[in-house]
């Protein structure tokens, strides 16, 4: 397993007064403790329920207990399952909403060939294509996927014509997803045959210990083994280190092992080292000041990827829905950079001082630089005499040169650095944001866990529904 030599850093030193930073870290120091102390709690407060800190020791005990029990671990039998997947179908729709399906695809997006869907099997190496559903009532965009399918898969003898099914859901009465399910349950039973085993085989489930999809899988004659389970002290958006996050990126192909080993050494950074070794410590401290003292209350991640964009939609969701509470709570907005410099650049340069900037950069690319070539004969386009240069030139001079921007303006900056794209470094990233969005609740005096206010529409629709 090859693991980069670096880990994330995080630069924030010219946003701040040190002083301001210094005052508080003894509070800093205070809530780092609480929150190692509740991880460990066997009877929970009332006053701190709900309680999901369960995320913050998983990865290393999957990767503890795959040493200890093998395949009948959670994890082994995650890529048990997986390798079942992937070698009896070709395309795989991911059904989830929220939490139970961001992280995946942001894993997708970032790690895997921006046209996988589109490489032939030869060069997926047998990684099945990978869809994403169940998030929406939407009925075009749905049936737009079930034409796909119909039209591309005939043969259900033909695996390179089979398609499966991974569905997310922890309390398995989330709407999006289950409508969306029972469409695909009636799909496959034509397509496979009502009374087929293979179902089973092609539909793989991922919920709460308890539940309706729990309940309506073992109707459908599952038995336990083949369920796998979200821990019920794991909250949805945190739980992109279990079977939710964990199956889909097995089926793609990824490292899991790597993805757990990246998440564990990040939680041991921050369980161990000094603040100025401790990126999740730094980010938490410096976005609370920025959000509560000095009136930054949006919050934007710029990410100089394009392929760390769905990584910004899972943030968006984790900062919005832990920390947007009692009228507190920075709101989250994902840009893509150099693209939206030439459209939300001129607000971020110009516009109203409510935005701290927190930059996403790659030290290196994954693949081999792109160079500019010279054209000795055509020259309009004036740039023979960046001849030399390549594409990631290009990227750090405009990161340099609209950080000096906003510097001239007073505006802030940040940058969280990544080694590279890989499994490890994305496990270290995802937990980083996931325990400094923690501890941010924390120093606001906010549950950073449960989502009392999504539950309001919820309540609606289902009384418009049944009216």
């Amino acid at each position: 397993m090859q693991l980069p030599d670096e880990a994330i850093t995080y630069q924030y030193q010219s946003l701040l007064v040190p002083a301001r930073l210094r005052a508080l870290l003894p509070q800093l120091t205070a809530v780092r403790s609480q929150v190692a102390t509740e991880r460990e709690l066997k009877e929970v407060p009332a006053e701190l329920k709900p309680m999901q800190s369960g995320f913050i020791d998983l990865p290393q005990n999957y990767l503890d207990r795959l040493r200890r029990k093998g395949d009948a671990s959670e994890l082994g039998r995650v890529m048990t399952l997986s390798g079942k997947m992937k070698a009896n179908a070709d395309r795989v729709v991911v059904l989830g909403v929220g939490g139970s399906i961001l992280g995946a695809r942001a894993l997708f997006e970032a790690l895997c060939n921006r046209h996988h869907n589109e490489l032939l099997p030869d060069t997926r190496m047998g990684v099945p294509r990978i869809y994403f559903s169940g998030d929406n009532f939407d009925n075009d965009s749905l049936q737009d996927l079930l034409e796909l399918l119909q039209t591309t898969c005939v043969d259900p003898e033909l695996r390179e014509e089979r398609w499966g099914v991974v569905v997310v859901s922890k309390s398995g009465n989330t709407q999006e997803t289950a409508v969306t399910y029972r469409v695909f349950r009636r799909e496959a039973a034509e397509f496979y045959g009502s009374h087929s085993e293979r179902i089973k085989e092609m539909i793989l489930p991922v919920t709460g210990q308890d539940g309706r999809l729990r309940e309506l899988c073992k109707a459908d004659g599952y038995a336990e083994g083949d369920i796998l389970t979200i821990p019920d002290d794991v909250g949805g958006r945190y739980s992109v280190f279990t079977p939710a996050g964990l199956l889909p990126a097995a089926i793609m192909g990824l490292d899991v092992r790597a993805l757990l080993l990246g998440a564990a050494a990040m939680t041991r950074r921050f369980l161990d080292e000094p603040f100025e070794r401790n990126p999740v410590l730094q980010y938490a401290a410096v976005n609370y000041l920025m959000s509560e003292e000095l009136n930054k209350p949006i919050r934007v991640l710029a990410s100089w990827s394009s392929k760390l964009k769905a990584l910004g939609d899972w943030y968006d969701q984790l900062l919005a829905e832990s920390l947007g509470k009692q009228g507190r709570g920075a709101t989250p907005f994902t840009s893509v950079e150099t693209r939206d410099l030439h459209s939300r650049g001129q607000q971020f340069q110009d516009g109203a001082r409510d935005k701290v900037i927190n930059n996403l950069v790659l030290k290196a690319p994954r693949t081999a630089p792109i160079p500019v070539g010279m054209v000795a004969d055509k020259n309009q386009d004036e740039l023979n005499t960046y001849s030399r240069k390549t594409l990631p030139d290009f990227m750090d001079a405009a990161l340099r040169g609209v950080t000096q921007a906003y510097y001239a303006t007073a505006r802030p900056t940040a940058d969280i650095i990544l080694p590279v794209l890989s499994e490890h470094v994305m496990g270290q990233l995802m937990q980083m944001l996931m325990l400094a969005t923690v501890i941010e609740g924390r120093l606001m005096g906010i549950n950073p866990y449960g989502q009392p206010g999504v539950e309001a529409y919820k309540k609606n629709m289902q009384a418009i529904l049944k009216g």
